[in-house]
């Protein structure tokens, strides 16, 4: 069975700076979190990366030039968001759409996102593994329990 990564996009692989308006990849400055090149580089080897992100604002195509900016496109192979789902990130139903797209079963997907509310509980219902990203070491805001816990993102491949 092949493995899929879902990456979520702000704050997971890309930093996201909430004070800039309009979309990421119309900003000046972009920037990949660190260690996101050589995990998605590891990763890609022996799974597919998507991103699977709640953006409102862009579409597939301004989430891909985001990518490119950074040199990270070339370990993903498609992006999910609201605007090509039409079903936001937060509901277990984006998973469920996402593995049936995909033709997989949830079992074999793995989200990694920075919020347990619309990454990592979520997918747990929909029965994907999930992976938290918590790079600044908080407190859960949600008393959710079945997940990996990572501080940096190097840390997803010393088991997967």
């Amino acid at each position: 069975m092949t493995k899929v990564y879902l990456f979520d996009w702000g704050d997971t692989l890309m930093v996201d700076f909430p004070d800039l308006p309009g979309k990421m990849c119309d900003w000046v400055n972009v920037e990949m979190v660190e260690g996101a090149e050589s995990v998605l580089s590891q990763l890609s080897a022996n799974a597919r990366i998507f991103i699977a992100t709640n953006a409102a604002e862009s579409s597939e195509d301004d989430i891909r030039k985001a990518f490119e900016r950074v040199g990270l496109a070339q370990y993903i192979t498609g992006y999910f968001c609201k605007a090509n789902l039409g079903i936001g990130k937060g509901s277990p139903e984006f998973f469920y759409k996402i593995a049936e797209i995909l033709g997989v079963p949830a079992e074999s997907i793995t989200m990694v996102g920075d919020s347990i509310k619309n990454d990592i509980e979520p997918a747990l219902k929909a029965g994907v593994a999930a992976v938290w990203f918590n790079s600044r070491q908080h407190t859960p805001e949600i008393s959710t329990t079945g997940y990996r816990q990572i501080h940096c993102l190097h840390e997803l491949c010393l088991r997967d």
